[in-house]
């Protein structure tokens, strides 16, 4: 991201590319950027498949998560909402489709949508800068 960027969720940006580094970019483009988070699934933070954390600003994000009870999921790497849609479903789909994996989770439904992950990746689908 470049200097003087938003501190706010992407969807609120009305042209996000501008603030991306053209490596960012990139990185951006084949979720490389998704690697640090490594770091917090070794410390027990994270975990591989969960509903992607939230910032801090996103209290309509936050306040649906707990309204559904997905806040009491840890956050994952990937997830149910990321590979139906990523940058490209509202909100309010986003959660509905956390809410789902929330009844559904197992570890072959996790193996799923990790195999679906890499899928996406590879074709960039739901990436919209």
């Amino acid at each position: 991201m470049k200097k003087n960027t938003p501190n706010v969720a992407t969807h609120l940006l009305t042209n996000p590319e501008q603030f991306l580094l053209r490596i960012g970019g990139i990185l951006r483009k084949l979720s490389l950027d998704e690697l640090p988070n490594l770091i917090n699934i070794i410390k027990g933070e994270m975990v591989f498949v969960g509903p992607r954390p939230a910032l801090y600003n996103q209290d309509d994000l936050m306040t649906l998560r707990v309204a559904t009870g997905v806040d009491k999921l840890k956050p994952g790497i990937t997830g149910w909402a990321q590979i139906n849609g990523r940058d490209d479903i509202s909100i309010e789909k986003k959660v509905q489709l956390e809410q789902e994996y929330l009844y559904k989770r197992s570890t072959l439904f996790d193996i799923e949508i990790i195999i679906k992950t890499f899928t996406n990746v590879l074709f960039s689908k739901g990436v919209s800068h």
